[in-house]
């Protein structure tokens, strides 16, 4: 009562009430919040479960409903490993709609809930326009082009491979994009060995660089190499390791550039562009997936996707 006089004195026109949690039912639970419920009047009631709960979830979101009928439902931790499939069972039993979903700790990670994304999420295929979203509000366009365009043509440097790492970790943490990469949920065992730390230690190498180390790579002998390592407290063979990496992935780049392939991974960020306010915006309302989409069916996993491609080809080359 007093939080709501103090909320009127202010004159907040939003007010949540977050009731106490609980692993399982029990009466002293559902008659505190049935009291609170009545004294005040609230507009909605929403249930927040653990995604990861399971057939718990459905049993309480079902004791919930009856005793209060909820509004809805805010399904959480899906930033976890868990696909998320409590939230058919959860709209089967109360027929109440899942408002949003839970994808971290801070405020920014509470999502509305799309029907056809948590499909595709269930059945491994990623969630890809979550994915170019986030791309979109993290990376800056012309930049991102800008540095597409130096790593084929040979001209990618470590200040521009610094400045990509810093856009990509805007958009989060690394295993939760991963995940939204079609087919690599059911690459668990590649995710859990994901280390973070490596970019941090990736960064203060490059950092640890001179300017003039950073645009020409080439110039790293042993002796200024002793000297990053020293600086940004790695070994020796982790520079040597960074170096070899970007020299590799402006070759790969252009083999996937001469392949087609870059052309295939550019179409879902145009064709979202062009798209999202007809296209993917109708077929999201009819709960049906956007992979369905011509430009997204290239990031399918299965014999159609790029990547199974690359596979065949690499088999012809062995034969």
């Amino acid at each position: 009562a007093q939080s709501l006089i103090k909320a009127a004195e202010l004159g907040c026109d939003t007010i949540i009430l977050d009731t106490a949690g609980r692993l399982h039912i029990d009466e002293a639970l559902m008659t505190e919040v049935s009291e609170i419920a009545k004294r005040t009047n609230p507009q909605e009631i929403f249930l927040v479960l653990d995604a990861n709960t399971g057939q718990d979830a459905v049993n309480s979101a079902q004791e919930f409903d009856q005793r209060l009928s909820l509004s809805g439902v805010i399904l959480t931790k899906l930033d976890s490993g868990t696909r998320g499939g409590a939230a058919l069972s959860v709209k089967k039993v109360t027929g109440k709609p899942i408002k949003f979903i839970g994808v971290g700790e801070k405020l920014d990670k509470l999502e509305v809930f799309h029907p056809s994304r948590m499909a595709d999420r269930i059945l491994g295929m990623g969630d890809v326009v979550s994915l170019v979203e986030k791309a979109q509000e993290a990376i800056d366009e012309e930049e991102a082009e800008k540095t597409a365009r130096q790593i084929m043509t040979g001209t990618f440097n470590f200040e521009d491979f610094r400045r990509m790492m810093q856009m990509v970790r805007g958009m989060g943490p690394i295993k939760d994009l991963l995940k939204m990469v079609p087919g690599m949920q059911a690459n668990s065992e590649m995710l859990d060995q994901l280390d973070e730390r490596q970019f941090d230690r990736s960064e203060a190498m490059i950092c640890s660089m001179t300017p003039q180390e950073r645009v020409h790579p080439e110039i790293l002998n042993m002796s200024r190499r002793e000297r990053v390592a020293r600086g940004s407290g790695v070994e020796v063979a982790q520079v040597h390791n960074l170096i070899r990496g970007l020299k590799q992935m402006g070759s790969q780049m252009k083999a996937m550039k001469k392949s087609g392939m870059m052309g295939r991974f550019a179409d879902p960020m145009k064709a979202f562009k062009k798209e999202k306010t007809k296209e993917i915006k109708k077929m999201e309302a009819e709960g049906k997936s956007v992979l369905e989409l011509p430009a997204f069916k290239a990031m399918r996993p299965g014999r159609g996707s790029a990547a199974a491609k690359v596979r065949k080809d690499k088999k012809k080359k062995r034969r």
